[in-house]
């Protein structure tokens, strides 16, 4: 049986840096055979390539239903055909395509070795993109006409999920500055001139729940320059009215959050919170491990049981308030101290769960997703 093929996912919004890694992990393994596949006017088009040059150039396909679906298929074509000795094989992500959907695809086969996904990056422009809340149609890089995704949303996931960095292009200065924000946005991911990749492989489980809600490594209180990671932990439930209320300036006055909570009404279930330059989605992460039998505990995953004992409290669970925000100059106390005025009082505590039930759910329009 052969071994599976070694693969390195370059990912990253930025065509340049993205080929300068791929040419440095060119020259580094003569039999690495790289594969990009572009997306303009709603085609697609394969371009192979290794050391010496491109190897071949094709139209492999229509973008305008789902991009990620019609690469993750024909890169399987392309196992028995060019790609076939390659190691590593080199898959260069074009601009906005994301990373994870691809991995998980690739992984599936079972005849692909995961070896590092690796976001490269422009320093010059990573600390203002990560603000921008232009949608991708904006700047030219939407996967088809109705992909209404924002620039930045798509710039955090690929950072969050990679497993490696690196910064191209800009002065030192600029290299300063897109370190000092990638500290604080993935602060246990490595920045490298090349991406390692002599891993035994990556396990896709084990990356997601590197970023999903309910088990994320979430960064902790930070101080870097002007860069600020503010943590808000606590053990009361929140409000959903006063939360509701206080969202806005919550998500405009900082530059990423992300996190768990726990509103009052809806004692079973955790929400997840995902904001980046001003725009925020909430959705349903599943039920808390204490609302769930325990005979369902070995139902669910070792990382979700593990998050949850870090979290364990005698009374109320893994139930907990866990919300960071990042951005520059944050106001520490106002930020804490409006999520604060957001949770129960002491008198609201006695009447408990059954009386919280019945409070106005201001999230219900949102028909929060799982």
């Amino acid at each position: 049986m052969n071994e599976p093929v070694p693969v390195a996912l370059v990912c990253g919004l930025y065509g340049r840096a993205r080929a300068a890694t791929v040419d440095r992990l060119l020259r580094r393994h003569p039999r690495a055979v790289a594969i990009h596949h572009a997306v303009a006017a709603g085609r697609v088009e394969r371009v192979v390539r290794d050391a010496s040059g491109v190897l071949d150039r094709t139209g492999v396909g229509d973008a305008r239903g789902d991009a990620t679906r019609t690469i993750g298929e024909d890169l399987l074509d392309m196992l028995a055909g060019p790609a076939a000795g390659a190691s590593p094989l080199v898959i260069d992500l074009w601009d906005s395509i994301e990373p994870r959907p691809v991995a998980e695809t690739l992984a599936r086969t079972g005849r692909l070795r995961l070896a590092c996904v690796h976001a490269a990056l422009d320093a010059r422009h990573l600390p203002v993109d990560i603000c921008r809340g232009d949608r991708l149609a904006g700047s030219g890089q939407a996967t088809a006409a109705g992909d209404r995704r924002h620039l930045a949303g798509v710039l955090v996931r690929q950072i969050e999920y990679a497993t490696s960095l690196s910064l191209h292009e800009g002065d030192p200065e600029d290299a300063d500055l897109a370190a000092a924000v990638l500290g604080h946005l993935a602060p246990h991911t490595p920045i490298v001139t090349t991406p390692e990749t002599t891993v035994a492989g990556l396990d896709v489980h084990e990356l997601a729940a590197r970023v999903d809600p309910a088990t994320a490594q979430l960064p902790a209180d930070r101080q870097t320059g002007e860069v600020t990671t503010v943590v808000w932990h606590r053990l009361r439930p929140l409000h959903p009215g006063r939360l509701f209320d206080v969202m806005d300036e919550l998500v405009t006055t900082t530059v990423r959050s992300r996190g768990r909570f726990w509103p009052a009404n809806r004692h079973e279930r955790m929400l997840a919170w995902d904001a980046v330059a001003g725009a925020i989605s909430v959705t349903d992460a599943g039920p808390w491990l204490a609302a769930l039998p325990e005979a369902a505990w070995d139902l669910v995953s070792p990382a979700r049981r593990a998050a949850a004992a870090l979290d364990w409290n005698p009374i109320i669970g893994d139930r907990v308030q866990h919300l960071v925000f990042t951005g520059p100059g944050i106001d520490r106390a106002r930020i804490c101290g409006l999520l604060d005025s957001c949770m129960i009082g002491q008198g609201d505590l006695l009447p408990g769960a059954a009386a919280w039930a019945r409070y106005d759910d201001p999230f219900a329009p949102y028909r929060l997703r799982t």
